[in-house]
C-alpha cells in the first residue's frame, strides 16, 4: 500500500495570518469526513492543529485507516497548502505557498 492519499477542500478560514480557525472536508478513498484546525503564523513558520470528531476517528478506524497517520498527512496538506478553497479565499491568508 502506497502513501496515504488525502484531498483537502477547505470551506471557511475565519482570523488573519497569525491566527486563524479553519474548517473544512478531506476525501480518502471516496470516503469525505469533517474535520477543524487552527493555524498560527509564528516565527519560522506556520504551524497548524487539525481536528476530527471521535465519530471521525471511529468511522476512519472502521474503514482500517491509522488515525494518527490520517491527521498527519491532513497536517502535512494543510500547511503545504495541497488544498481547494472555495471561490474567493486565498491560501496566501494561511499557507505557506
Amino acid at each position: 500500500m502506497g502513501p496515504l492519499e488525502i484531498i483537502v477542500h477547505i470551506k471557511d478560514v475565519k482570523g488573519n495570518q497569525m491566527a486563524a480557525k479553519i474548517s473544512g472536508t478531506f476525501t480518502i478513498d471516496n470516503n469525505t469526513f469533517k474535520f477543524s484546525a487552527i493555524a498560527f503564523g509564528r516565527i519560522g513558520g506556520h504551524n497548524i492543529g487539525a481536528k476530527i470528531s471521535k465519530t471521525t476517528e471511529k468511522a476512519l478506524e472502521k474503514l482500517g485507516y491509522d488515525v494518527n497517520e490520517v491527521l498527519d498527512v491532513l497536517q502535512k496538506n494543510l500547511v503545504s497548502g495541497n488544498i481547494t478553497l472555495p471561490e474567493g479565499l486565498q491560501k496566501e491568508s494561511f499557507a505557506d505557498s
